[in-house]
């Protein structure tokens, strides 16, 4: 992986030469740019960053959906905080903002590692950076999530997160349009 305005190489001799983005660099800089490539290359190292962003993003998405859960008086649970005290209505609903926000978190974080881990170990083995990979890596990610529900929850996981997965990184693909 390249950043832009790279080739990918690193020019010898403190930045005589080379490619045009590691020009007036020092060979520590460099030396930092090269590690963070390859660090970005590997394939525990994209695991953790997709795991860490998916719990990152679970939380703020359970911390929204917490607190539009009690928008209305009609429902048996919005009248029951309705007749509390309103230090015991605030107590309540911040507690349960926490413990979905957190729930949330961790099944995101969970899902994000292991759909990214399994497409970065599937396009090395296979050496290819293509629609398949992140079909299979949908396809297993899917079936493992669905695994403890039986084999049909497994198979409609499979199908339903390598569909998923195949539509966002088909969108991701096409080309630009200049319009």
């Amino acid at each position: 992986m390249a950043f832009p305005g790279t080739t990918g190489g690193v020019a010898p001799m403190g930045g005589l030469g080379g490619s045009p983005g590691m020009q007036g660099m020092n060979d520590q800089e460099q030396a930092m740019v090269k590690m963070m490539q390859a660090g970005m290359e590997s394939c525990p190292i994209k695991t953790v960053i997709a795991g860490t962003m998916g719990f990152g993003l679970g939380g703020a998405f359970g911390l929204f959906m917490a607190s539009m859960s009690y928008d209305s008086t009609f429902t048996p649970q919005g009248r029951a905080i309705a007749d509390l005290p309103w230090r015991e209505q605030v107590r309540r609903g911040f507690k349960d903002m926490g413990s979905r926000s957190w729930s949330s978190a961790k099944n995101f974080g969970i899902v994000g590692a292991l759909y990214s881990g399994t497409e970065c170990c599937i396009e090395g083995l296979r050496a290819k950076n293509d629609l398949t990979n992140s079909v299979a890596a949908g396809c297993v990610t899917g079936g493992i999530l669905g695994a403890k529900a039986g084999p049909q929850a497994a198979a409609f996981g499979c199908a339903g997160f390598a569909a998923f997965s195949a539509a966002i990184d088909a969108y991701m693909r096409m080309p630009a349009s200049d319009d």
